[in-house]
Formats: structure tokens, C-alpha cells, sequence
């Protein structure tokens, strides 16, 4: 049988100075042994591969360690760690809760807990995965967990907190383990790659790190895959190699093309990225990272939450120094809005390469629209004069503001002119004075300004009814249905409380109402009110005149009924005539 072991076994922490990335864990339990507080249930929570069940079994050892260190570390040493250390220790039992979650699992733990130990002061009992007791078992553990012996410390470990009972979490000493950092990752593969005589390059430690997410266990299972492909030496395109990483270089490349709007190259590079067998959303998942990280080294202080090696943050830096940020952050919006509707596309090679065509000409697009937005396009020279002298009042000093075009033109009387120059003074008209510069933006001013008050006074006509029964009507000129039509007609309307309250005489004309929704943006429209509400009721009183009615015309004998038909149209009475028809008086 092969001798070899893992690295996640191998490199496994024996103290609490070797566990990575949880030092708020380590110095909490450190000074707890050093005081003597121990609880006597503990609950380590956190994500995988970040160091629970390793804490659990050095806290484990350390409890019964008769030659605790002065840093309140386990020695190693004594027959007790000695024993922890060969899986030969008696004092302490790991249990699994994902196969032992039953009441009887959990009996049988009971009936072990009141045995004492048989050497050292503690009988520890870790179980991992304790979420995945059931409720039954969670609640037979209720009490010992609560009053165990003076020998018993339950040390309970999960990725699911939100899991287990409240009645548990109460009784139990809770320590949230966090994901640990890529920096810390790649320290401690350097250091392993050192143990272990790997030559490996800094970046490629670094992908291995991020890759993992913040569990090293997740990174070392990582770092043995790769060094068994690569033997001795771990080269940064090794790794994204085998673990499908889109190399960095492409998103560079697809920045520099997007700035220059080389749409050909963008298009190709997309291509030549689909041919490597990457899927589109993640590309451009990975596209809008490199987005965000641009963003971040535009300034010095956020440029620390950039998570890439130190050789390849230079490389960010230029590129985000010359890149604006208006396309990074409308870029970085395209690709976000992008990867959010990559799965409801059918065609999702065009819809990646559409949103690439948005980002390409994003520059172009926003000058277009600054163009056709600026009022003062018409007037450069008008322009050129204000950014000149824009704190100045024209008002209060006018004669001197005048005298420097003169001056200007007394210091080029000597210099012989050209006839161009003589052609470009008598067609080019003088540069306009301020005074009339500051009229122009007065001007500028008091019509945006009466803009204004013509759009708030539109908003401010008052609402009444009959506005409001006026637009009604003329909404209802235009409708096809005779349900509709019918409903609208015999609606009534009252308006207070700015809501136009809209009474019907049966359910059906009220659900046609709510169904026609351009009707209340037909009203809302017309009375320049966006948050006109409307509330369809029915009219309980003409409902029940209504039905009044209907009950009373079908008490009528068909006599009766003829002569109201007689009274709405007279000429039915020439056809019963003409066809020789008798009303059946059989029924009254």
C-alpha cells in the first residue's frame, strides 16, 4: 500500500499557532485554557475546509495535555497527546452526525458521557455535521447537553448554523469561523511547496488560492492535483490549464480594444474564447471582475482590495490609470446586466457579443449625447469668453474687461499681416463683449425657469370630477368591446382624496375596469398626473335596484313583457301581423 498522504492530512495544524487564517478563534480558546473559563459545550460554525474540526481536535488535546506549553499550547509530548496523536486516546470521541442522527445514535452517546475518563481531567466528545441530527435527536441531547458531568465537554461543529435548534445554540458557546483570506492560501502553500522541495510560481499559487474560495482544504486538494500533473515545478499556465481559468491576458486585450472601438478584434478575441471551450457568462463574469478591479485602482486607498499577485498589479494600474471611468462603470453595468440575462437568451452567442458592441462604442455615445444636450454648442467663442473669466461679474467692471482686445490689437499693429489674416479679422466678427455674454446666460437662465414654472403649473391644475369625466368619455369614443363600453357607461365617477373612485353595478363590470389598464394612463396622461390611483367599487345600491328590476321583470306575464317590447319598438307589433303570432298567455 502506498505510503503517500495528502497535504489537507499531512500539513494538518497540531497547535494553534499552525491554524491559518482564525487567529480570533486561536487567542480566544488560548486565553480561555489560560484562565481556566472553559464552557462546557462549544459550537464551532463556518464555511468548509477552514480549520472547525482541526480547532476542535487541538482544543481537544489541550484540555487533557498535562504539560501545556507557556503559550497554552498542547506539548505533543505527554502520553496524552502522544495517544491523541495515534488515534489511541480513550478520552476522546469523534462522532459523525451525518451517519449517526438518530435518537438511538444519540442514547448510546448519553450512556458513554457518564462513564469518567480514564486518565487526564476530561472526556471530550466532538461531533461534526451537527446539523444533521434529527429533531428527535436534538431533543434527547436537550438535557445532558444542558447539565452534563463535571468530566463531559461537547465540542459541536457545522457548516449550517441556521440549522439546528435554538433550544442548542443557547446552551452552547458559539465561535463563527471566517473564510480565509487568498493571501493567507498562498502563504501556506509556499511554505508547503519549501517543505516539499516544489518550485512554483507566485501567480499561479495565487489562482490556486483564489480558485479555492477561502478553504484551504478546498486549495490543498488544489495544490496535489497540480503538482502531481506537473511534478516538480508549478508554472502559472499549468494551473489555468487544468483548472479551465480564462487567462488575464484576455481581458487586458479586451480592454485595449474596446478603448480604441476596434470591433473586429473584440469580436475575434470573443471567438477565439468560445473555441477554448469557456462559456459566455462566464466570461463575461470574469469580464466584469476585471472591470471592478480596474475601478478599485483608480485610487490609491481601495487599490488594497485588489486580490492579484504583486507582479500583476502594476499591470492593473497602468491600465486603469488610462482608462476613463465614465466606460469602466458603464461598461462594468452592460456586463452585470448581461450575465443577469444570459440564461433567458435563446441565442446566447449574440447576446454576449451585443453587449460587447454596447461597451465598444460607449466613448463614442456619450459624446453624441453631450453634444446634442449642450446649450452652448451654437456659441464656442461665446463659451471660450466664460471659461476665461467665469467669477467676474460683466456688470461691475465693464470698461476694463473691454480694453484687452484693444491692447491685444494696438501689440499687433507692428507685425505685417498677412491677407489671411486681414480675410479672418474682417469675416470673423469680434469677440462679443462680456456684459452681453452674462445676458446670454441671464437669458439662458430665465427660460429654463420658465420652463419650470409652466411644467409645475401644469402639475398643479387642480383634479375634478369633470376633468376627469371629460377624459372618460373620450377614452370611451374609442373602445371596440361592448362589454366595455357597456361598463364604462353606466359607471359613475367621484373623485377626492386624489383618488378617482370609480363605482360599478356588477363584479364583471369591475374586473373589465381593472383589466384595462390603458385607461388609467389614458387619465393620468390627460390630467399630467403620474400618481393619479383609481379604486373600482361596486354601487351596492344601484346593484340592488338592479336586481330589483330583474326580479320584477321576471314576475311580468308574457303579456306584460309584450307591451314594454311595444314601448321600445312599436314595430314588433307589424310582425306579429305579418307572421300571424299569438302571445302565449298559457302562463299568467
Amino acid at each position: 500500500m502506498s505510503s503517500y498522504v495528502v497535504s489537507a492530512r499531512k500539513y494538518r495544524p497540531t497547535r494553534f499557532s499552525e491554524v491559518v487564517g482564525q487567529e480570533h478563534v486561536s487567542q480566544t480558546l488560548k486565553n480561555a485554557l489560560k484562565e481556566d473559563h472553559l464552557a462546557q459545550a462549544f459550537l464551532f460554525c463556518g464555511p468548509r475546509g477552514v480549520g472547525k474540526t482541526t480547532c476542535a481536535r487541538i482544543l481537544a488535546k489541550a484540555l487533557n495535555c498535562q504539560q501545556l506549553t507557556e503559550e497554552h499550547e498542547p506539548c505533543n509530548e505527554c502520553p496524552s497527546c502522544t495517544a491523541f496523536n495515534e488515534n489511541a486516546s480513550l478520552n476522546i470521541t469523534e462522532l459523525d452526525a451525518a451517519s449517526n442522527n438518530s435518537v438511538e445514535h444519540i442514547r448510546t452517546l448519553i450512556d458513554q458521557v457518564r462513564i469518567p475518563p480514564q486518565q487526564g481531567r476530561y472526556r471530550i466528545f466532538i461531533i461534526d455535521e451537527v446539523h444533521m441530527l434529527s429533531n428527535s435527536a436534538f431533543n434527547a441531547f436537550l438535557k445532558t447537553l444542558e447539565e452534563p458531568p463535571a468530566h463531559a465537554v461537547f465540542i459541536l461543529a457545522t457548516t449550517e448554523k441556521h440549522k439546528i435548534l435554538p433550544t442548542i445554540l443557547s446552551r452552547c458557546q458559539i465561535y463563527d469561523f471566517k473564510r480565509i483570506g487568498a493571501a493567507d492560501i498562498k502563504k501556506q502553500l509556499q511554505y508547503i511547496c519549501e517543505q516539499e522541495g516544489i518550485e512554483a510560481e507566485e501567480q499561479a499559487l495565487h489562482i490556486i488560492a483564489q480558485k479555492a474560495d477561502g478553504a484551504l482544504r478546498d486549495a490543498l486538494s488544489i495544490f496535489d492535483r497540480i503538482s502531481s500533473f506537473s511534478g516538480r515545478k508549478i508554472t502559472y499556465r499549468t494551473v489555468i490549464e487544468n483548472l479551465h481559468i480564462l487567462d488575464y491576458d484576455y481581458y487586458f486585450q479586451f480592454i485595449e480594444a474596446l478603448l480604441s472601438e476596434d470591433l473586429s478584434k473584440v469580436l475575434l478575441l470573443f471567438d477565439e474564447i468560445l473555441r477554448a471551450g469557456f462559456e459566455g457568462d462566464l466570461f463575461m463574469q470574469g469580464l466584469a471582475t476585471h472591470l471592478r478591479d480596474l475601478l478599485v485602482c483608480k485610487d490609491p486607498a481601495t487599490r488594497s482590495l485588489l486580490e492579484v499577485g504583486e507582479a500583476l498589479q502594476n499591470r492593473y494600474i497602468e491600465q486603469a490609470q488610462s482608462t476613463p471611468p465614465v466606460f469602466l462603470l458603464s461598461a462594468l453595468n452592460i456586463a452585470t446586466e448581461s450575465e443577469l440575462q444570459y440564461k433567458l437568451a435563446k441565442n446566447k452567442r449574440l447576446h454576449i457579443e451585443m453587449a460587447l458592441i454596447k461597451m465598444c462604442y460607449i466613448l463614442r455615445a456619450k459624446e453624441a449625447a453631450e453634444q446634442s444636450t449642450s446649450p452652448e454648442k451654437k456659441s464656442p467663442e461665446l463659451k471660450e469668453n466664460q471659461v476665461r473669466e467665469p467669477a467676474k461679474p460683466a456688470y461691475a467692471k465693464s470698461n476694463p474687461r473691454q480694453q484687452p482686445p484693444q491692447k491685444t490689437a494696438e501689440q499687433k499693429k507692428p507685425t505685417p499681416a498677412s491677407p489671411l489674416k486681414t480675410t479672418d479679422r474682417s469675416h470673423t466678427p469680434p469677440p462679443p463683449p462680456p456684459p452681453r455674454a452674462s445676458e446670454d446666460i441671464l437669458s439662458q437662465i430665465d427660460k429654463a425657469v420658465s420652463k419650470k414654472r409652466q411644467k409645475t403649473q401644469q402639475q398643479n391644475t387642480p383634479i375634478t370630477t369633470e376633468m376627469l369625466q371629460t377624459l372618460w368619455d373620450a377614452y370611451l369614443d374609442q373602445i371596440n368591446s361592448d362589454l366595455l363600453r357597456n361598463a364604462m357607461r353606466k359607471a359613475r365617477l367621484e373623485y377626492k382624496n386624489e383618488t378617482l373612485h370609480v363605482l360599478v353595478t356588477s363584479p364583471i363590470s369591475q374586473a373589465n375596469l381593472q383589466q384595462e389598464t390603458g385607461l388609467i394612463e389614458h387619465l393620468r396622461k390627460g390630467a399630467n398626473n403620474p400618481s393619479l390611483r383609481w379604486e373600482i367599487h361596486i354601487d351596492q345600491e344601484e346593484a340592488a335596484k338592479l336586481k330589483e328590476q330583474t326580479r320584477a321583470q321576471k314576475k311580468k306575464t308574457p303579456k306584460e313583457k309584450y307591451r314594454d317590447m311595444l314601448q321600445t319598438n312599436p314595430l314588433i307589433e307589424k310582425l306579429r301581423v305579418e307572421l300571424d303570432l299569438q302571445i302565449d298567455s298559457s302562463s299568467s
